[in-house]
């Protein structure tokens, strides 16, 4: 029996539920809180409906509280003549709501949103009337919320009255969303296209970001991919990886494509095993039409699929976010600026300390080294007073730009100041450099070549495979390996140190490793061959040579750790030098 027959015998059944609006209306009371479903998902028809019937109707009720999630389409409630009968309280702020938040017409409130569903059910905020989307009923009853389970399932648990647009263009999702028409109070039919979402094309530098976010995953890792251009862009990358699984609260387009691709295969997930898992879908036509009944793709509620303790339950989870702004300690924002609210909370928190938490788990935030056509420098030396901290200092691993990876997880604020300006735009590293001082966040003496010949030439960097079989990353010397190569040194044994510098000196403090550490990469160059292991670097060997114009001659050096040496690996330092 097809769903229009079996809609209407329910609504033989109960033909109470369907009613016109104006009398789904006349239900709602002054100052109630009405919940409208989220995102994509969002039921346009009813929505519209409603404001028309409040435009037709001033009086008919004032001060009703919309709360929701993210607005994608219209939001034709926020017009000022509906200023006494509509105030919006959103969860997450979106570009159409954005402008009526900060000039105080609308309301935000900051919080996890794994934390919205026990708002609801402890009543802390109360739901008088929930207005949802569904796909058509089966024969049993049983509606889908499709795209988005994430927080309406809850509402609809608490709601005093359950408003249900029944759109058969919503797919049929697995997992957590179903509810029975006999638990809906009223039924809208109405057909309408699914609102969309399509990510712009990215640039140059958000591919760059993407390569180098791509180089941090691992085959049979699980994946969270945060909202943006960015992490969309980074899984574009992943198409050689395998056996990925995904554990995330937005589903897009990307990660439908590596299914489709079996990149995303589920197979290696420590729970919900082959399966996707998401808690709402914004994208493409073609993506609802792929989650149409697919029973790889469970959509579950977000108190679930946000949860850092069953985020950090998967081995090898791998969160991948953005942010407007991280300061040289390793704080962050993708919420607010000086006082201005741009998103919110959302759940990124969340998944950057689950996936912390997970055996070999992994958290990265991606940015841009600028902003506003490379004026504004992302990296900054504390974040700007007002500033929302969305991510403490401790809650970040890698933070990835279109000029490298800094790793941060256990490094010293010296060390982790150092290796954020070594990915900053060149053209506001000197000025991060002086601020860092004056911050005592770096070394007084902390010496910097400026300019072009400053410039890290992320082209010279090649991986290799010795004739032992060891694999190694050749890349040049970065303003923030010193640490690294203090361990180099130290590490080296009195022979292989008197071999190097045909002295009896075994001291290497700041100063010294400065002298080798800083160069211009054109008349003098450092090349380190570096042993990648579980989020850690290690050299294996340092060569390097400086030229001498006068006479055209170049003087060149090298040295092997002592249990790298007969490998191959100083063969293949000295050819690539």
């Amino acid at each position: 029996m097809n769903g229009n027959n079996l809609l209407e015998d329910f609504k033989k059944t109960w033909p109470e539920k369907f009613v016109p609006e104006e009398d789904i209306f006349s239900h709602i009371h002054a100052g109630d809180k009405i919940f409208i479903g989220t995102g994509c998902g969002e039921p346009q028809y009813l929505v519209q409906a409603l404001v028309n019937f409040v435009g037709i109707n001033p009086k008919a009720f004032y001060g009703i509280e919309l709360i929701h999630v993210w607005t994608v389409g219209a939001a034709p409630y926020l017009d000022e003549k509906f200023r006494d009968n509509f105030r919006i309280d959103s969860f997450f702020i979106s570009e159409g709501t954005r402008n009526a938040i900060n000039r105080g017409a609308a309301d935000y409130t900051p919080i996890s949103l794994s934390a919205v569903p026990g708002l609801f059910r402890r009543e802390i905020i109360p739901i008088d009337v929930a207005l949802i989307q569904t796909s058509p009923p089966d024969k049993h009853g049983y509606m889908s919320l499709g795209i988005s389970v994430d927080i309406v399932k809850a509402a609809t648990q608490k709601a005093s009255l359950i408003v249900a647009q029944i759109n058969t263009h919503m797919p049929r999702t697995q997992g957590d969303g179903f509810l029975n028409i006999k638990d809906v109070d009223f039924i809208v039919p109405h057909d309408e296209p699914l609102l969309e979402y399509t990510a712009e094309d990215p640039g140059d530098i958000i591919k760059a970001i993407g390569k180098y976010v791509a180089r941090i995953i691992e085959d049979e890792s699980t994946l969270q991919v945060g909202y943006g251009i960015i992490p969309n862009a980074a899984i574009s990358y992943l198409g050689e990886k395998k056996h990925l699984g995904v554990h995330t609260e937005l589903l897009g387009d990307g990660i439908i494509d590596l299914m489709q691709k079996g990149v995303v295969d589920n197979s290696k997930k420590s729970i919900d095993i082959g399966k996707t898992v998401a808690s709402y879908c914004m994208g493409k036509r073609e993506t609802y039409d792929f989650l149409d009944e697919n029973p790889t793709v469970s959509f579950k509620t977000i108190d679930y699929v946000n949860n850092p303790l069953n985020i950090a339950k998967n081995k090898l989870m791998t969160a991948i976010n953005s942010a407007m702004e991280i300061d040289l300690t390793g704080q962050a924002t993708a919420e607010s600026l000086s006082g201005t609210f741009y998103f919110g909370i959302g759940g990124q928190a969340d998944f950057m300390r689950g996936a912390a938490l997970a055996p070999g788990g992994k958290s990265i935030l991606a940015l841009p080294s600028t902003a506003v056509n490379d004026t504004i420098s992302r990296i900054v030396p504390s974040l700007r007073e007002g500033t929302g901290v969305t991510l403490t200092r401790g809650d970040v691993h890698y933070v990835v730009t279109e000029y490298g990876i800094a790793y941060l997880h256990g490094k010293n604020i010296r060390e982790r100041a150092m290796d954020l300006i070594a990915i900053a735009h060149p053209k506001f590293r000197p000025w991060l450099i002086d601020e860092a001082k004056k911050l005592l966040l770096i070394y007084k003496d902390q010496a910097f070549i400026p300019g072009i010949n400053g410039v890290y030439p992320v082209a010279l960097e090649t991986f290799r495979t010795t004739k032992s079989g060891l694999k190694i990353l050749l890349r040049p010397v970065k303003i923030g390996d010193e640490p690294l190569m203090k361990d180099f040194f130290y590490a080296l044994s009195n022979e292989s140190m008197y071999r190097r510098f045909m002295s009896v000196r075994m001291d290497m403090p700041h100063d010294r490793l400065q002298e080798f550490g800083i160069v211009d990469y054109a008349s003098s160059m450092m090349i380190l061959a570096i042993v990648e292991g579980d989020s850690k670097e290690t050299i294996a060997a340092i060569g390097q040579y400086e030229i001498n114009d006068k006479v055209h001659t170049a003087e060149v050096a090298l040295v092997v750790k002592d249990e790298y040496q007969k490998m191959g690996v100083g063969y293949d330092l000295l050819t690539y030098l």
